[in-house]
């Protein structure tokens, strides 16, 4: 101590009472073997502050400062830090150069003053031999053998006692070794805690298995990521900045496409000694060459190839076999795909591979949505997909993989045309990267039968949702398809007539639509379900010819008689745009009904809407009632296509006959789906329904140049703007309403959009 200091140890503190005293924490002594807590005592006349005590206060040990900061870590620092409190052992578990060694030196840093007999760690990336395990602990820990007793035993009976944290890192590879000689420590000593890293939990009683996630980067530029990247860079290249806006995109799509991965993240922060971030993103699809360390050390931890083979290396063959077969996967995959591409019939053998390939971090089940999906991050992918070309068994994957996805469309469409029609939609959604990868690999090897079947499914589905990339996929294919006179021809036609109507191309759209007609008429191809083949036709309406669609609507109810929902719903909306609503509303009869007993709820919601529209003008109230109803089926079903509909429908008659702010919602919701999906032609009737709409709230110039817009890109039939103009002319003035509205026609989609949601 120091002058004018009185100290006290623990034992003579506790007898002493109304005595303020000052806790000085543990210290050790010279000649006592653990230590021993010191108090100060604080009165008036006596100073308080005072320098350091003269203690032994190097601690036991053998924990070395941090080389750096923790990047991104601070919220698993302080879980992990907790959970060791609760936990005897505690096993961090994650891929290779994700950071689980930095992470556990971090916790144990946190709580070496908890651990008065010391904080010890043993590396044993460098063990290669499982039984000299207990040896190199030993040699650490200064701990001889014991006559009579193994090593293992020898270093349990001398930790007895002991308060201490045993840090155990890089166990995979020598993981029965590490769990027995815990084991051994936990059954000799209550006081001992365990800290281990390794790709998979170690197995052992009383084990926490704590999977160590990628740094974030759903944060952007100011994502974990991103900051250690900056950091890592800065350390080689001083004046490294994210100031130029094209400089920090690069980098925030090096993060992500390196999944977050710390190790990864850091090696090609290396690079900018000599390259700039666009450069590295550029090359990021050759990454196991790009990312490598310093000249100095090529161990496992300096290139990312060396990191991703330590695992590797460390599988079963049957193992090795899956991870490979399943990297030709985009986007995830379940355990049925991952059994087609392993062409295994043994469901249970595959799903003990794949256990083992999650337990040891090279793949990744996702549970949330209580059907498990698999996936890995896209180093391990690139790194298993390189192992599955060196191995000659590339090509057959691929084709297994494209021919499982083509070979769906009898069960997908089967949910399709049921009550569980969202369930065909959300696997769409979740697959579409695969069906993408399927489409492309059976096109590319002239394999036009998956590639035909993949192209009407996907594109099928995908005209439901409003997604029109997999519209155009038939585009690709159509002239080999034609020249073999291949089943699917007259359904790939629809479906680019669909899509090229969306986008505005009329021409193409009758075009595709006509050869579609044609080749349906000839009896050699296929039709879609429910005879829906003639929503191509709308094209027909865009084009100014309503009485070609209404004559191919008539001709097939002729055909197939008044269950055809589809042509019936098509053939009342057509009458009721030409001014014929009559016949419309007679053609109505029995249709709702008929679309009941299909049992299709798309289908149901769309024959509400079309009895909506029949009766828009006739009778609104009745109107309104069917379209709310379709409504919300069709937004139970996830038929987007419908569901726009009927809100740009229900927007025009609310704003006619209804709650101007209940329209403001529809209408919302018909524009920001139509433009999300880019669908330049039907957008243009809710645009038109929102200019009417401020009209009649009296917003007049807002409503005068979205009313410019919908007057230049109306079809004329489909959509009513004229007296909305009219009267916005009478109010503002001829002079002021054209200068208004030529401003709305000068914008483009995306202008007028974002100037009607503002």
């Amino acid at each position: 101590g120091h002058g004018g200091q009185v100290l006290l140890t623990d034992s003579t503190a506790a007898l002493l009472a109304g005595v303020d005293l000052i806790e000085l924490g543990p210290r050790r002594l010279r000649d006592l073997s653990t230590p021993v807590r010191v108090f100060q005592v604080r009165a008036e006349g006596l100073r308080s502050e005072f320098p350091p005590l003269g203690a032994l206060d190097t601690p036991l040990g053998n924990l070395r400062p941090a080389a750096g900061r923790l990047i991104g870590r601070d919220a698993e620092l302080e879980d992990i830090t907790a959970a060791m409190h609760q936990h005897r052992v505690l096993t961090l578990t994650g891929v290779g150069g994700v950071g689980k060694t930095r992470l556990a030196l971090g916790v144990a840093a946190r709580l070496a003053d908890e651990f008065p007999d010391g904080v010890w760690v043993f590396e044993l990336a460098s063990v290669t031999d499982a039984a000299a395990v207990p040896d190199a602990v030993a040699a650490v820990l200064g701990i001889t053998q014991q006559p009579g007793k193994t090593v293992a035993e020898s270093v349990a009976a001398a930790l007895e006692g002991r308060v201490r944290l045993l840090v155990f890192d890089n166990c995979e590879h020598v993981l029965d070794a590490v769990a027995d000689l815990i084991e051994a420590i936990l059954a000799q000593s209550a006081a001992v805690r365990v800290l281990a890293t390794s790709r998979e939990g170690l197995g052992v009683a009383h084990e926490q298995v704590w999977p160590v996630p990628s740094l974030d980067t759903r944060a952007g530029i100011d994502s974990a990521a991103v900051r250690l990247f900056i950091e890592r860079a800065h350390s080689v290249a001083p004046q490294f900045s994210l100031r130029n806006p094209y400089e920090a995109s690069a980098v925030l799509t090096i993060c992500r496409r390196l999944d977050g991965l710390p190790l990864a993240i850091e090696l090609a922060a290396s690079r900018m000694t000599s390259m700039s971030a666009a450069e590295v993103r550029d090359r990021l699809d050759d990454r196991f060459r790009l990312l490598v360390g310093s000249r100095r050390s090529l161990s496992r931890h300096q290139t990312l190839r060396h990191a991703v083979a330590w695992s590797y290396d460390l599988l079963s063959d049957d193992e090795k076999l899956l991870l490979d077969r399943c990297s030709v996967f985009t986007g995830g995959f379940d355990l049925q795909s991952a059994c087609a591409v392993a062409d295994s019939d043994d469901e249970y053998a595959v799903l003990d591979h794949l256990d083992a390939l999650v337990r040891k971090s090279l793949m990744v089940a996702d549970r949330t949505s209580g059907h498990t999906r698999y996936s890995m991050l896209e180093t391990i992918r690139q790194f298993a997909e390189d192992q599955l070309v060196a191995s000659g068994q590339a090509e057959e994957a691929r084709t297994a993989h494209a021919r499982y996805f083509a070979g769906r469309e009898t069960e997908i469409m089967a949910l399709w045309d049921s009550p569980r029609q969202r369930e065909s939609y959300d696997w769409f959604s979740i697959e579409l990267p695969n069906l993408r990868t399927a489409f492309r690999w059976a096109a590319d090897q002239s394999d036009i039968d998956t590639a035909a079947d993949i192209a009407f499914l996907a594109g099928y589905l995908a005209s439901w949702l409003i997604q029109y990339e997999p519209l155009g996929w038939a585009e690709h294919i159509l002239d080999r398809v034609r020249a073999v006179g291949h089943r699917r021809l007259a359904q790939l036609y629809v479906i680019l007539a669909v899509g090229c109507e969306a986008i505005g191309q009329i021409e193409e759209s009758v075009r595709h639509i006509d050869a579609a007609r044609a080749a349906i008429d000839s009896g050699e191809y296929e039709t879609m379900p429910h005879r829906v083949e003639v929503f191509g036709g709308v094209g027909y309406l865009d084009a100014g010819q309503p009485e070609r669609i209404i004559e191919w609507c008539q001709a097939t109810l002729a055909e197939d008689g008044d269950a055809a929902v589809a042509p019936r719903l098509l053939l009342v909306f057509v009458l009721t745009v030409v001014g014929r609503g009559d016949e419309a509303r007679l053609a109505l009869h029995g249709m709702v009904d008929a679309a009941e007993h299909t049992r299709n709820p798309g289908l149901l919601a769309y024959a509400l809407w079309a009895e909506g529209v029949a009766f828009g003008n006739a009778d609104p109230n009745y109107a309104l009632q069917a379209l709310r109803r379709g409504l919300v089926i069709a937004q139970d079903c996830g038929t987007i296509l419908v569901e726009d509909a009927l809100a740009s429908t229900l927007s025009r008659l609310e704003t006619q006959h209804g709650d101007p702010l209940v329209a403001l919602d529809f209408v919302a919701l018909a524009i920001r789906s139509l433009y999300d999906a880019g669908n330049t032609t039907q957008i243009v009737g809710p645009v038109a329904n929102l200019a009417s709409l401020f009209d009649r709230l009296g917003r007049y110039e807002p409503a005068a140049v979205i009313a410019g817009f919908a007057s230049a890109k109306v079809i004329p039939g489909l959509t009513k703007i004229e007296a909305t103009e009219d009267h916005l002319r009478e109010v503002l003035g001829d002079q002021a309403y054209v200068s208004l509205a030529s401003a709305g026609a000068a914008n483009t989609l995306a202008e007028v959009a974002a100037y009607a949601f503002d």
